[in-house]
């Protein structure tokens, strides 16, 4: 299989800087310093609240969540300028940094069919899960007179299923990814919704 971005490794960051993050202003000033499209930060900022949401659901530690909600915060970083070299770019600039690798890993495979590096954690499946996901649903909110408020699970399905609505967003993505998190779309959807981060 030919990926458009293959990463062509399967290694990334150091077991030694496990435990290493950025604190919440070295992550929003990589953010800010990187992406200038506010519908990319936002993007961004969502998937990140999603994926701290998450963990907390899960019960996991501050320590954690930060982790997940980093991952999800910088996953698509180089995309507004580098677009040819998303997502090598801001891998290279966490392993520059000595970031945990274990977001570096999550980062790196948030798209497997794009980077060639198929989610093996929890965390990288849930990124993975709710970066096309999340996206799609906002999109849907803001088509709603009522945006976000009384959204259904059965909505955004029907949504799902007119192929010509948020046409960028792959449905093939969305379904793999519910299978690799063993996680029905149906539950997903109720989360996002649930817990979507909104303007």
């Amino acid at each position: 299989m030919e990926f458009s971005h293959a990463l062509n490794r399967k290694e990334f960051g150091s077991e030694e800087n496990l435990g290493n993050v950025l604190n919440d202003a070295e992550s929003m000033s990589l953010l800010t310093d990187w992406v200038k499209n506010e519908k990319l930060v936002f993007h961004m900022k969502q998937v990140g609240h999603l994926m701290k949401a998450y963990a907390i659901f899960k019960g996991y530690d501050a320590e954690t969540q930060h982790m997940w909600y980093l991952s999800g915060l910088l996953h698509d970083a180089d995309w507004d300028q580098w677009p040819d070299h998303h997502c090598r770019k801001i891998i290279e600039e966490l392993e520059a940094r000595k970031i945990d690798p274990r977001i570096i890993k999550a980062i790196a495979s948030h798209g497997p069919r794009y980077f060639g590096v198929d989610p093996t954690t929890e965390m990288d499946k849930m990124l993975y899960a709710f970066d096309e996901l999340s996206g799609f649903v906002h999109a849907y909110s803001i088509m709603r007179p009522q945006g976000y408020e009384e959204m259904e699970v059965k909505g955004v399905k029907k949504r799902l299923k007119d192929k010509a609505f948020a046409a960028q967003v792959s449905r093939e993505d969305i379904a793999d990814a519910s299978e690799r998190a063993g996680i029905s779309v149906d539950e997903l959807i109720e989360f996002v919704v649930k817990n979507q981060l909104r303007k």
